[in-house]
């Protein structure tokens, strides 16, 4: 089994076998990362490659519950879907994850371990995704799935969260 190492300074991203795994500490609590990674009105901000919007058509982030979101890039569209096997709020969840266009939607899903670990006030968020094989991977990864991570990372979700902290912020102090 080759890693292949996808990351940068801030994001570490890295292929082994049919895995990838996304790790990225936020400095922010992990209650408000929980909220804009799993909250419907918080993901149009940040989820997606840079310069695309994101339509959640369905998000129930509970065990049982199932997601979907379309992403326009480009003017085309690429919508992603799943469910929520096992949700523990603010510590972990698993969903799969399917390219939801045919045929790709009529194999088997990646599966996604997501877990936010409080490290003293800053998140440690990891994706873990198994893919159903080698192919599944490399596709993904040809496709840009890293590039758009690190975008995701480290522009989508970081900005969006400084945004919501300063909105916090200010309303307690005005409370």
């Amino acid at each position: 089994m080759t890693r292949q190492d996808l990351g940068n300074d801030t994001t570490t991203i890295y292929t082994e076998g049919t895995e990838l795994v996304i790790e990225r500490t936020f400095d922010a609590p992990r209650e408000q990362v929980w909220a804009v990674m799993t909250s419907p009105e918080h993901i149009p901000h940040w989820w997606g490659p840079h310069g695309a919007t994101t339509d959640v058509v369905e998000m129930d982030v509970r065990p049982g519950g199932k997601w979907r979101w379309i992403s326009i890039v480009d003017g085309g569209q690429a919508p992603f879907a799943g469910e929520y096997p096992e949700v523990v709020p603010s510590q972990r969840i698993v969903r799969t994850s399917i390219f939801d266009i045919e045929p790709c939607n009529s194999g088997p899903a990646a599966v996604e371990t997501i877990t936010f670990d409080d490290s003293t006030g800053k998140t440690k968020v990891t994706y873990h995704t198994h893919f159903p094989s080698q192919e599944a991977v490399d596709a993904a990864v040809g496709q840009g799935m890293s590039r758009d991570t690190l975008e995701q990372f480290d522009i989508g979700i970081w900005q969006w969260l400084r945004l919501v902290i300063g909105v916090l912020e200010s309303l307690a102090r005005q409370a």
